[in-house]
């Protein structure tokens, strides 16, 4: 009886743990506010006992979200075949964002909870970055631009290809978030092209490469 009362308690803590994941990770999805009232309320639990399990909301968010996360071959599949940067970066530019603007609730929560804890800030998932080598790879294959450029280039985008950025956008300058989506798309193609410009630019003078100006429409 004792083997069968323990095991019987072990199955109900798995049942309960996984009955609070599966809340957060159902919450994550409708770009509703997540916090951990809710996530219990959905869970029909109470918040102590999610916090029995989960310490902080930040810990389980990391593992409800964990299966949900696009890859970097998801975010390009609509210019897989294509070797331009400054297109590659486009499309990842608008997929990253749009995923976070559909997903907002969750991400404002670990934005949130890793500001006040600056320290945990690698418990976010970090998409853009990998994102945004992807889609320069073609660039890092052909060496059209230099190293030092490139890493520049990659830190430059991570600014704009980010939350952080399309929140400053809608939540402080009050654009709506279509506009804000262009807006910075419009940015991180205008830095990648400058980018590339900039790489030219020996061999034009030179007389290696033709003269080619970059184009600052989306």
């Amino acid at each position: 009886m004792g083997t069968q009362s323990a095991t019987g308690r072990v199955n109900q803590k798995l049942r309960t743990r996984t009955a609070i994941v599966q809340a957060a990770a159902e919450l994550s999805r409708t770009g509703q506010e997540v916090t951990m009232p809710e996530v219990a309320r959905k869970a029909l639990v109470s918040e102590a006992t999610a916090y029995r399990y989960f310490p902080d909301l930040l810990s389980l968010l990391t593992e409800a979200i964990a299966g949900q996360l696009p890859t970097p071959a998801e975010a390009l599949i609509a210019v897989a075949d294509s070797a331009d940067p400054v297109e590659r970066v486009a499309a990842v530019t608008e997929f990253l964002l749009r995923h976070v603007q559909a997903r907002q609730g969750v991400v404002r929560a670990m934005i949130a909870a890793t500001v006040v804890r600056p320290a945990e800030a690698a418990a976010r998932p970090g998409l853009r970055f990998g994102m945004i080598d992807h889609a320069l790879a073609p660039a890092v294959e052909s060496g059209s631009v230099g190293p030092a450029a490139l890493e520049q280039l990659k830190r430059d985008l991570a600014v704009v290809v980010s939350a952080e950025a399309l929140f400053s956008l809608t939540d402080l300058h009050g654009l709506d978030p279509e506009d804000a989506i262009s807006s910075l798309l419009h940015t991180a193609t205008t830095l990648t092209r400058a980018a590339l410009w900039d790489a030219e630019r020996p061999a034009i003078r030179a007389g290696r490469a033709p003269t080619r100006r970059p184009h600052t429409d989306t």
